[in-house]
């Protein structure tokens, strides 16, 4: 990849992790490690347009319907495609088709964009990582092949330990810190070859682990106000994104997004 190399566009692609959550702005938006970087290259690039069509909750599927053919029309320097892995979440899942669909995605993507980037995403240390784990390693292992088949970068936020910190994860477990989001657009903008400003990978420092009786209250918490959620959401067949369109549907001039 050229150092210094320069882009004039990008769309990015997925579900919650790169519509960034839980990035909270002041106005009770998100911004995340894919507005982050559109901010860090428009800086390098004057006239710089950036699309963001990820929606959260959204399946490998739902992206190739609702999201790929529409950044396929864009033609833009960079396309990232980070999904699959709401699906490896999922109680039951058809892996061959999760693959299928993602080969689908690829094939259509990478004639026509300049750059196609994809991730192994990150994951939080902890018993949801350890259980779907192998489901994720499939996924990563598929995301491998088809980037050396086509050409695509891969950023590599899952072999990271750094990304694994639960000090880097907000409190429902699933959504990268704003810090975390920071360092994901540091890895993917050194992927693209442009001069690293940090060590995204650098670890948090040391400190002393919560108690008994603090970890107690912040699974309780956590078992409140996300778990529960999350699960109802699975036994009715509902999403997190039903009824919610792309904060950057369309490939204009980086900025704030348009208020409906």
């Amino acid at each position: 990849m050229e150092i210094n190399a320069t882009y004039n566009s990008l769309v990015a692609l997925g579900d919650s992790f790169t519509e960034g959550m839980s990035d909270l702005k002041p106005d009770g938006s998100y911004r995340g490690w894919a507005d982050v970087l559109a901010g860090r290259l428009a800086g390098r690039s004057p006239g710089f347009r950036y699309a963001n069509l990820a929606v959260r909750g959204k399946l490998i599927g739902q992206i190739v319907e609702e999201q790929v053919g529409a950044a396929a029309g864009m033609k833009a320097d960079v396309v990232t495609l980070v999904g699959g892995l709401n699906d490896t979440l999922r109680p039951k899942v058809d892996m061959v088709r999760v693959r299928d669909l993602l080969t689908e995605a690829v094939e259509r993507l990478t004639p026509a964009c300049g750059q196609l980037v994809m991730m192994r995403s990150p994951g939080r240390d902890g018993p949801v990582m350890k259980r779907f784990r192998p489901r994720m390693e499939e996924l990563f292992e598929h995301v491998d092949a088809l980037a050396a088949r086509h050409g695509a970068l891969v950023v590599d936020l899952y072999g990271a330990p750094a990304l694994g910190d639960p000090r880097l994860w907000d409190v429902d477990r699933l959504h990268l810190t704003a810090d975390g989001h920071r360092r994901v657009a540091e890895a993917v903008w050194q992927a693209l070859g442009l001069a690293p400003e940090e060590d995204w990978r650098t670890p948090l420092p040391p400190t002393a682990p919560p108690g008994w009786a603090a970890r107690r209250i912040t699974d309780a918490r956590f078992a409140r106000e996300h778990l529960g959620p999350w699960i109802g959401r699975r036994l009715t067949g509902r999403s997190s994104g039903d009824g919610r369109a792309p904060k950057r549907p369309e490939l204009l001039p980086y900025g704030p997004p348009a208020v409906p």
